[in-house]
């Protein structure tokens, strides 16, 4: 095997393949890219036997076509370390592989292409196409909400629904959720997928062509998602999401309209001085004004006052003001509209007019 390639043509779609393979790992192979030289192109190979990424460099210069795996992040560090614009030269004899640039050489411990494993590949799919920047918005506006490492492991994930005319992310870890809808050309039976959140950061890391499509296949165990030069494939959890139509408030009757800029700037400023590890803020409203108290165990207090539209009786709830922040984060619009029933009642927080995303943050007790 032997071939010669520009670096920076090699260098991006080395980092994303190497971004889904583990650091630490049972099987040696699983610590390698596979890399396939061909046809005058190479196709890379990233797995950690739940998530694959295959990217394909379409210009190299190929002198002897093969195939070998090589310990991904070593030759990613070698890449990145190389001169903008310098060519690279690979050869593998002895079950070595030979990295040349300029002055530089490096060789590498290989394994054999056929000890590494793949992802089973997706069939008998749902499957339809979106851009780019739609499934990201879909996937920024929720993600945040996922659970990290819950027992509950079906949490640990982001719920995708398919239904006719739309696609629809659902996001929650138990105390907030967070829930956004695509209408789109979806002609597709209702379906329900759990992605791991594995798979959902290192896909948002892939979608960088906002204007260009992708296609997304559904299965019963996997899904895929296919765009211009690079694959990627992921198992599913398989568990039963809990049923968030359920948990989004209903009838409440005291309507908040705020500055969403302003109230993330107070969030943040009273965060400051709030339990660290409960990060608790007690919430006040009155006619025209919302008053937030942050208390600690040294007996600090911050306390911030944000006028608003609110004409109502007097409320008092508390809320884990990160939660707070990350919702006020991800909305886009210069108003928001909070809606609150009772001091024990979720709030539903949402663009003030035809928004396409809802949140619910559960109180806790101060």
């Amino acid at each position: 095997m032997k071939f010669t390639v520009n670096r920076d043509e090699l260098l991006r779609p080395l980092q994303l393949v190497a971004g889904v393979v583990e650091k630490r790992q049972t099987l040696p192979v699983l610590a390698n890219a596979y890399i396939e030289a061909k046809d005058g192109s190479l196709n890379l190979i990233g797995t950690d036997l739940e998530v694959e990424l295959s990217g394909k460099v379409d210009e190299a210069n190929v002198e002897l076509e093969g195939e070998v795996t090589v310990p991904a992040r070593k030759l990613l560090d070698i890449c990145k370390s190389l001169p903008d614009g310098s060519d690279i030269r690979f050869e593998v004899t002895d079950g070595r592989a030979l990295v040349t640039s300029g002055r530089s050489r490096f060789k590498l411990a290989t394994l054999p292409a056929t000890e590494f494993p793949r992802v089973q590949s997706v069939q008998g799919a749902a499957s339809f196409e979106l851009m780019q920047g739609q499934l990201k918005r879909l996937m920024e506006r929720t993600g945040f909400a996922m659970a990290q490492q819950d027992v509950r492991y079906y949490l640990n994930g982001m719920l995708f629904e398919l239904a006719d005319g739309q696609l629809r992310s659902v996001a929650t870890d138990g105390h907030r959720l967070a829930m956004c809808t695509l209408q789109a050309d979806i002609a597709v039976d209702r379906q329900q997928a759990i992605i791991p959140r594995k798979a959902v950061l290192e896909l948002g890391r892939l979608l960088a062509s906002p204007e260009e499509m992708v296609r997304l296949q559904f299965s019963d165990t996997h899904f895929t998602a296919e765009m211009s030069g690079y694959s990627f494939t992921s198992k599913l959890i398989d568990g039963k999401f809990p049923d968030y139509e359920r948990v989004l408030p209903r009838g409440g009757d005291k309507i908040v309209f705020a500055d969403r800029v302003e109230l993330r700037q107070a969030c943040t400023r009273a965060a400051i001085l709030s339990n660290e590890k409960y990060r608790g803020v007690r919430i006040q409203l009155s006619d025209g004004q919302l008053t937030m108290v942050a208390n600690n165990p040294e007996q600090e207090e911050a306390q911030e006052i944000v006028s608003v539209d609110y004409a109502g009786p007097e409320l008092e709830v508390g809320f884990n003001v990160q939660y707070l922040v990350d919702v006020l984060g991800v909305l886009s619009e210069d108003q928001l509209r909070i809606t609150l029933a009772d001091s024990a009642s979720s709030a539903l927080m949402e663009d003030p007019e035809d928004g396409d995303s809802v949140y619910v943050v559960m109180p806790m007790r101060l």
